[in-house]
This record gives structure tokens, sequence and C-alpha cells, in this order.
């Protein structure tokens, strides 16, 4: 802060009157000057996030010792996801494909019982930022549907309409979007507005749900099975997005003081929601985010990789922030979560360094799991040997 002084100079004049005394003039008090309230200084404006994992800094840390067992998981679900990733161009920034060419080859021919000493040698172990861990969980939902409407099954769910397209929008950003009859990208319809019919009588109609929350929450899971009445599933999966924004519902109803933050679980908002008089159906709306789904045939439910994801060893993560098919080790204040696994997936609420959704199959279990799952702790990616020293080699910011 700078202070600005200033001098001021008085000139006094000394009458003297030789013939009278001076009268006495009574003191007058001093007013004290009036307080001028002082203003607040401006929030500085918060920095912005860093853009992917490079950026947020790296830093080598220790390898953990790791349950042979659980280390023979992850290998199997790393060897599967590999032609995937060494494909994908790494938007995190912290690897190269030839390096994981080199690692998917060692990989396949790691002999029995020498799959923790393949994860612990040959691999970095680094974490991004500061570490700090923050774990949620999916699983894969069972609900009522069928694939023809039928009463009890009115609700609909949809295919990947053909006017859904990536296209520049008015402001130069690219993304999903429609083109409209100006022959302007625009957004897509929004959940209510799909809610409302945007989309019927367009053949769209992948399967009925009988419930509106239940098909939800198969929405937020990205995958489920639809059990008909003669007990026939079908099993379907994400398949794309409106490109409208994730808004987490729970965090509404905490935030709002509704529901207290310690205890909300995927049961206690779904006995909230259907204890409302419209079903819950404004606090779903309020989400504009809505999925398309396909069939799926096959082994369990297709991640962001293309391959099946596999319970208890794929974790949902930000791409910007770990490469997809990289193992990632965590370990939580929940126990069931610690240990190796990979990240074979994404997710519309899974966004940031070191944010990552566990995946823990089908079945009553993996619900109960999933549902209560928030964890805290500390995370480490697994990278090919040498990536942080290139990092750091490239003159970009690691963490001291």
């Amino acid at each position: 802060m700078r202070f600005a002084s200033r001098a001021v100079t008085l000139a006094a004049l000394a009458l003297l009157a030789a013939c009278a005394p001076r009268p006495q003039v009574p003191s007058t008090p001093t007013r004290p000057p009036s307080e001028v309230p002082s203003r607040p200084l401006p929030t500085p404006p918060a920095p912005p996030p860093p853009a992917n994992a490079v950026a947020a800094g790296v830093t080598l840390a220790q390898p953990r010792t790791l349950a042979e067992s659980d280390a023979a998981d992850a290998l199997r679900a790393f060897v599967l996801g590999c032609p995937a990733l060494v494909r994908r161009q790494d938007k995190s920034g912290l690897s190269q494909a030839s390096d994981w060419q080199i690692l998917c080859a060692e990989a396949r021919a790691v002999p029995s019982g020498s799959a923790a000493a393949f994860f612990r040698d040959r691999f970095d172990w680094a974490r991004v930022g500061d570490g700090k861990a923050f774990a949620t969980g999916y699983y894969e939902p069972e609900i009522a549907g069928v694939r023809t409407r039928q009463p009890g099954f009115e609700v609909p769910i949809y295919r990947t309409p053909g006017d859904l397209t990536r296209c520049t929008k008015a402001d130069g950003t690219i993304g999903r979007g429609r083109v409209d009859e100006t022959g302007a990208c625009v957004l897509y319809f929004t959940r209510p507005e799909i809610e409302d019919g945007a989309l019927s009588d367009k053949g769209l109609e992948l399967a009925w749900a009988a419930d509106p929350i239940d098909l939800f929450f198969v929405e937020i899971q990205g995958s489920g099975r639809l059990k008909a009445p003669d007990g026939t599933i079908m099993r379907i999966g994400y398949d794309n997005q409106n490109g409208r924004d994730y808004v987490a519902v729970g965090r509404l109803l905490r935030d709002r003081g509704i529901l207290p933050s310690g205890g909300i679980t995927r049961d206690v908002i779904i006995n909230w929601m259907r204890a409302q008089p419209d079903g819950g159906k404004a606090l779903m709306r309020e989400n504009l985010s809505y999925v398309f789904f396909k069939e799926l045939i096959g082994p369990g439910p297709i991640g962001a990789m293309n391959v099946a994801v596999t319970p208890q060893v794929t974790v949902a993560a930000d791409p910007l922030f770990v490469p997809l098919g990289a193992p990632v080790f965590i370990d939580m204040d929940r126990n069931e979560t610690d240990g190796l696994w990979v990240a074979q997936d994404t997710g519309g609420a899974i966004k940031g360094a070191n944010r990552f959704d566990t995946f823990w199959g089908a079945g009553a279990a993996a619900e109960r799991t999933a549902g209560g799952m928030s964890a805290n702790g500390t995370a480490m990616i697994l990278l090919p040997k040498g990536s942080v020293a290139r990092i750091e080699a490239a003159g970009a910011r690691t963490v001291p």
C-alpha cells in the first residue's frame, strides 16, 4: 500500500498589548473526527483450474505393496484395454502411445505370480497435483423394462437421434448439438424438452421402462439391465449424450439444506423423490443432461474405451488427468476401495484431478456398495517408466 504525506507550516504572529491583558477565551472541546468505515479489499479472482495433469503438476511417488491376486485381476483388465490404449491420444499429457505399446507387449507375457512385480517395477508411480482423491461408486442396476410398449411400461428409452451431431456453434465452440432449419448449429434438446415429446414418433424408442426414477438412475450409472415380466433380460449401455452439462441432484438437495450433507445416498435421494407430489420430476428436470442408449450384446457393460468394464477393477476418471487405460492406485478411508484399479471409463460428474468412480458390478451387494460410496484419500497414476523424467526434461511444471 502506498501512503502520501503532506507537511503543513504554521506561522504564529504574537501581538502584544501594552495596556491590558488578553481576555481568556474558553476552550472548545475538540470533536473526534468521524470514523470512515473501511472498505473490504476486493477478493482476487480464483485462478483457473489446470487444463490437464501436466499443468496440475506431477511428482514421482514410491510404489505400494500389492496383493498378487489383486494385481492379477488388474493385469487382465489392463491387457483387455491395451488395443484401445495404444491408439488413443493421451489428453492428460502424461504419456506417449509408443511407451504403452512396449508395456502392453510385456503385459501379455507376464508369467503367473508376477503381476505385482510387473506393476511395481515397470511403471512410474506418479501423483498429480497434491494427490488428494475423492471416489464414488457405480454399478449395473436392474430395473423393470420391456422391448415393446405395453401397459405399465410407458417411459421411453431412446436410441441416439440421427440429428445429434458435432457442429460449430455461434460462439465458435465445437460440441454436441443439432443443425436447425436455418442451418445454424444450436444446443440439443434438454431433458424437459425430450420428456415433453421432442423425440416422440421418430422411431427412436429402444425399449420402455416402468419407472422414470429408475431409468434416471440407469442414466447416471451409464448402463443397466431391463427385466421383463417374463424374466427375460435386455442389457443396455451408454451410447451418447445430448451435450448438456450434468447436474448432480444429490448436490442440489444438499446445497438447499433439504438433505444433510453426511447422509446423502442413492436410496435417500430416491426416497425423497418418491415422496414428492410430482414423483421427483421437477428435481430430475433440473439436470438438463440426457443419455441415449444402445443394446449391449456380450460380456459386461461397455466403458469409454469400448471394452467391457470389470467389477472391482475398472474405475472411471477424467481423461484430461488420467490416460484412459492406465492403472491407478488409490488409498482411501473406505478400505474396500484400496488397491489397484484400471481407468477404463468416464462419467459426466467425474471431472478434475484425482476424481474417480469405482465400478462394483451388478446385483444387490454392488448396489449397496456403490450407492453409499463416498471416499477420501490419495491416488497415484501408474505411467510407463521414464514418463515423469520426460515431463521434467520438457520444462513442464512439477510438484516439489
